[in-house]
């Protein structure tokens, strides 16, 4: 039985489902998500350029305004003969005349007698990377920073710092900072992120209506040819598309109906040869019965006096004894194929053990096993009470152990039984020569061999797992089968406990792993 998955795998899997079984949800989803994507792309790329735009022209302004105002401070202070205190007090007075005059900038000035001489932001608002690259430089630095403002009239926010050198009187060179709020630049990337969102947002939804409104002129059409390709495969060949214009639709609803045509002409067809198969393999088998029979009495009286005739007639004696025995069991196989490819085979069903099944399968075949030097090895499980045909499961587990024991290249062999609330299952496992992965399907088919120069040494007839395979599914089972050269194969028949209940899920893909843990 397939593991139950849990509660976070199901709630991921429950969008593809539910997309899966609509058309038009599906194209609207796709719609909306690739034009979602493409203009969410379009809107991160008007942003990005508009914002460097933005910077870059603040950015030049900030350093014009900046140069500007250093060169009215630099005017300022030449000629000029100041004490250290007066320097002082005439820097202060530039750096408070330049807050109260523009509101555009903030002037922090760094003397090696006071510190730092500022208004109205911290000196924080300087990166450490910039004040490295004034120190002994004429040239005026730019960098981006984070205005930290010391009274209080507004929080912190992103701006420019540029920086320079002032030339004193005495020879000296202090720095000199120019702090520049982006508080306008920034109101106005708002307002664009917004318009530009919105206008995403409203350009989704119009997408997604145009989508809807396109998968329902795609969609009518092919609900339309879904229904009557459900109608042709329940068996009515005379419905037919209605061809209205001469678009791409009309040409696949023509292409239809000339396949409808074509295909119930081909099926009936098909029947009428079925037919006749069947009745040519039917009426050999029951004609071959006679012959045989009579064949089969001279063969038994022959055997039985092998013993009074030269060793060259014994030889012959028992070849033709074994070969009339292959015969009637390949014709007894025929005659159940034909019963399968009729739709004739019919269940007996009854309430049975299915360990007990199982252990007598084994015990019948347990004596050639040992001929063979095979070792059997029965893992039963507790009471297994399943409503089967006990003559057809005797059956399929009798073919698995003939050609396990086949194939088992005198490696052992383990039958083992489990089950379940709902599912009952038994599973051979031999350590022979196995076969291909990709062959998993074909050992079923008739007469199919993996080794077609391989000679059958228990003298089977090539359709017993066919047999087997149709058996199963006359329960409403399951027969897998897993091989792999060199390391054996691995065949499980899983069966429902009733056959009031037979929609079950199909097992997971078999692996011996599986079998070996359980």
């Amino acid at each position: 039985m397939p593991k139950a998955k849990s509660l976070p795998v199901r709630l991921l899997g429950w969008p593809r489902r539910v997309l899966s079984s609509s058309l038009p949800l599906r194209l609207i989803a796709t719609t909306l998500v690739a034009s979602w994507a493409i203009l969410t792309l379009g809107a991160w790329m008007i942003l990005v350029q508009a914002s460097h735009g933005i910077l870059q022209g603040k950015q030049a302004s900030a350093v014009a305004e900046a140069s500007a105002a250093l060169n009215r401070m630099q005017l300022s202070l030449t000629d000029t003969n100041l004490t250290a205190a007066s320097l002082a007090e005439r820097l202060t007075q530039l750096v408070d005349q330049a807050s109260s005059t523009s509101a555009q900038y903030k002037i922090i000035i760094e003397t090696p007698f006071s510190g730092f001489i500022s208004a109205g932001v911290s000196v924080n608002s300087v990166p450490v990377a910039l004040r490295n690259q004034v120190v002994g430089s004429d040239l005026m630095w730019v960098t981006p920073t984070l205005v930290v403002f010391t009274d209080g009239s507004s929080e912190n926010t992103p701006g420019l710092a540029v920086g320079s050198n002032l030339h004193v009187p005495s020879g000296d060179s202090y720095p000199v900072y120019f702090v520049f709020a982006l508080t306008q630049e920034e109101a106005t990337l708002r307002v664009m992120r917004g318009a530009v969102w919105s206008t995403v947002a409203v350009l989704s939804i119009a997408m997604a209506g145009i989508a809807y409104l396109v998968s329902h002129q795609v969609g009518k059409p092919v609900r339309q040819a879904s229904s009557v390709a459900r109608r042709i495969a329940a068996g009515d060949f005379e419905q037919r598309l209605p061809v209205v214009g001469t678009d791409d639709l009309s040409s696949l609803a023509v292409s239809m109906n000339d396949m409808a045509s074509t295909l119930s002409t081909q099926i009936n067809q098909l029947e009428e040869l079925s037919r006749l198969q069947r009745r040519f393999v039917s009426d050999v088998s029951h004609e071959l019965r006679t012959p045989l029979t009579t064949v089969r009495m001279a063969s038994d009286l022959l055997y039985d006096m092998r013993d009074d005739v030269t060793p060259t007639l014994t030889r012959t004696v028992e070849l033709m004894h074994t070969e009339v025995d292959r015969f009637e069991t390949l014709l007894s196989d025929l005659l159940e194929i034909s019963r399968f490819d009729a739709g004739a085979a019919v269940l007996s069903l009854d309430d049975v053990d299915l360990s007990v099944v199982v252990t007598d399968a084994v015990d019948e075949v347990r004596a050639l096993a040992e001929h063979h030097g095979v070792p059997l090895e029965l893992r039963a499980d507790k009471r297994l009470t399943v409503e089967v045909d006990a003559r057809r499961i005797r059956r399929i587990m009798r073919n698995l152990l003939f050609n396990a024991i086949e194939h088992a290249e005198g490696q052992p062999i383990e039958v083992t039984t489990s089950g379940s609330r709902l599912t009952a299952a038994v599973s051979v496992r031999d350590h022979g020569v196995g076969f291909l992965p990709e062959q998993a399907d074909l050992v079923f088919h008739r007469f199919w061999r993996a080794d077609p120069s391989r000679q059958r040494n228990l003298g089977g007839t090539g359709l017993g797992l066919s047999i087997s395979l149709e058996d199963a599914r006359l329960h409403h089972g399951w027969l897998q089968a897993w091989g792999e050269p060199g390391h054996g194969a691995l065949f499980r028949l899983t069966l429902p406990r009733s056959q009031a209940n037979t929609s079950l899920p199909v097992p997971p893909p078999l692996h011996p792993d599986d079998e070996e843990e359980s």
